[in-house]
């Protein structure tokens, strides 16, 4: 495939100089105010016309060091550093970054489930005389998964995964009942034995310490009080997991190896391909997966995206779970937006509304797709819902490509900086997502390889430094409303990236995804997925 496309549902956007007198910065927000509007409804509109970073983190203060057993480290792993010094390409595969399952947090909930079930299906491989000692099996959890892990339901993902649930086929109403009844128990077999587990098997250890990573969880298979077997795991952003003595595991060799976006856009350019075609031609290669297959699993991301802002946007107003109380406005947002008395907002609105729906449902900790992360889930399917519901029929060949485009930007963001709020704030979570749907629109609308860098650049500039402040510990006050402004940010990145001269734009992606890393470094941990400050703190609750 070649990125001249026979399908261009699409009339192709003016080639635009900029205006005589006006400087850039002027040229760029005239163009920029168009909106979303052109891009949805293939018509244009009229045009109408970093604070300083937070101090050092200080040295974390050592804590319940003889009552978790876990090993205290006077620096970050390497291996887990925001900062990282990657080796090679990239090498994630669509599988491993798109990811079903329930919210509201990819790293707090879909990540500890996962861990969970890896650690049990480990224990399931034990010799008989072990299994036949245990007596129970435990989790403790550490940094910003015991500060904040009430609010995200980590321990009942947590136990979900000890008994056998995955992510992607859990059903939401289960999680649920696990509120409704907090003392109840689960049978679980190892070997010919049977252990009733309750939520007490998962303990809120230190939020404070030394850990190898923000999201440091043990797991333990007990024989009384002595541990038979245990585990050190790290959920590192996005529903990824690792362990300590972690390798990541064998795959195919990429056809185009990459670990930047220059080197991404010269395999791109050089051999005449979009960058979805590849990102297609690698994952081949890597996963082993024929293009039916990848384009069978993109076909069912597309979907669960759509049912997910169709399913927050049925809902009326209801009271979202936890204590701040808040009210969900999807559905009001998408009323309004279709008064004709509001047409003039109408394509700005009905992406707020299709995010606000799709963060909603999040709250509730109901299916998700991470992309990249739980928190963020409101943005990319709102870019697609507006794209293939709304005035834009654009066919699924589109969608899928664009899926692929959005990819290449997420695994960038993981590779050379981070996807967890818990190691670089809610820059990379709503920011990666955002960078990542104006990559997403550019593809689908056949826009070149630097076009499509431009846009996802201006997407993640605009959200460097963005705080994970969440009130009470819930994913609901900043995170459902920003997730809105994330898709309207995309669509305005991709606006501005048509709208503007493309050879000269001034800052490329890899200089704002370093940049990314270094923020999310030097950012206060208290700004970090731990509800220490921000607004968790200035929020009153009455």
């Amino acid at each position: 495939m070649t990125r001249s496309s026979k399908n261009k549902p699409f009339p192709p956007l003016p080639e635009t100089s900029e205006v005589p007198g006006m400087d850039r910065r002027a040229f760029l927000m005239r163009h920029a105010a168009i909106g979303a509007a052109a891009a949805m409804t293939g018509t244009t509109w009229a045009p109408e016309a970093r604070a300083q970073q937070a101090a050092k983190e200080a040295v974390a203060q050592q804590a319940a060091k003889d009552a978790s057993g876990l090993k205290m480290s006077g620096t970050l792993s390497p291996d887990l550093d925001v900062v990282k010094k990657s080796k090679g390409p990239v090498m994630t595969v669509l599988e491993e970054f798109y990811k079903v399952g329930p919210g509201p947090s990819s790293s707090h909930t879909i990540g500890p489930m996962r861990i969970t079930y890896d650690f049990y299906q480990r224990c399931t491989k034990l010799p008989a005389d072990q299994l036949a000692q245990a007596t129970g099996l435990k989790v403790h959890l550490f940094g910003s998964l015991s500060a904040t892990g009430k609010g995200h339901g980590t321990e009942r993902a947590s136990l979900a995964g000890l008994i056998g649930k995955e992510p992607a086929t859990v059903d939401p109403l289960f999680l649920d009942e696990m509120i409704a009844k907090p003392q109840q128990t689960y049978p679980v077999q190892l070997g010919g034995k049977t252990f009733n587990l309750s939520l007490a098997d998962i303990i809120y250890d230190a939020p404070k310490g030394e850990f190898p990573h923000p999201n440091t969880m043990t797991c333990k298979l007990m024989a009384g009080d002595k541990a038979l077997s245990e585990l050190e795991y790290y959920s590192v952003g996005g529903g990824f997991i690792e362990w300590k003595g972690y390798e990541p595991p064998k795959k195919g060799q990429p056809k185009y190896p990459y670990s930047t976006m220059k080197e991404l856009r010269r395999h791109a350019e050089t051999n005449n391909l979009s960058i979805a075609d590849v990102v297609m031609a690698n994952e081949v290669a890597v996963s082993g997966k024929s293009e039916e297959q990848i384009n069978a699993f993109l076909d069912k991301i597309a979907g669960a995206m759509l049912a997910t802002v169709k399913a927050g946007l049925s809902m009326k107003d209801d009271v979202l779970p936890g204590p701040i109380k808040l009210h969900s406005k999807a559905a009001t947002v998408w009323e309004r937006a279709m008064d004709q008395k509001y047409e003039s907002d109408r394509a700005i609105a009905l992406v707020a509304a299709c995010a606000l729906a799709a963060s909603e449902e999040n709250a509730r900790g109901h299916l998700v797709i991470t992309a990249p992360t739980g928190g963020s889930a409101g943005v990319m399917p709102a870019v697609v819902y507006a794209l293939t519901e709304s005035q834009r029929k654009v066919p699924l060949e589109k969608i899928r490509q664009g899926l692929l485009a959005g990819a290449a930007v997420g695994y960038l963001c993981k590779h050379n900086a981070t996807l967890s709020g818990a190691e670089g704030g809610c820059q990379s979570e709503v920011g990666v997502a955002s960078a990542m749907s104006a990559a997403l629109i550019a593809q689908i609308m056949d826009s070149s390889p630097q076009v499509i860098e431009n846009a996802a650049e201006s997407a993640l500039e605009h959200h460097l430094g963005m705080t994970c402040d969440p009130v009470a510990g819930y994913v609901q006050v900043p995170c459902i409303e920003r997730c809105a402004f994330g898709a309207v940010k995309a669509w305005t990145a991709f606006m501005v990236a048509t709208n503007e001269i493309a050879s000269r734009h001034r800052v490329d992606l890899d200089t704002t995804i370093k940049t990314l890393a270094d923020t999310g470094r030097d950012m206060n941990a208290k700004y970090k997925e731990t509800s220490e400050a921000g607004l968790a703190q200035n929020l009153v609750l009455c």
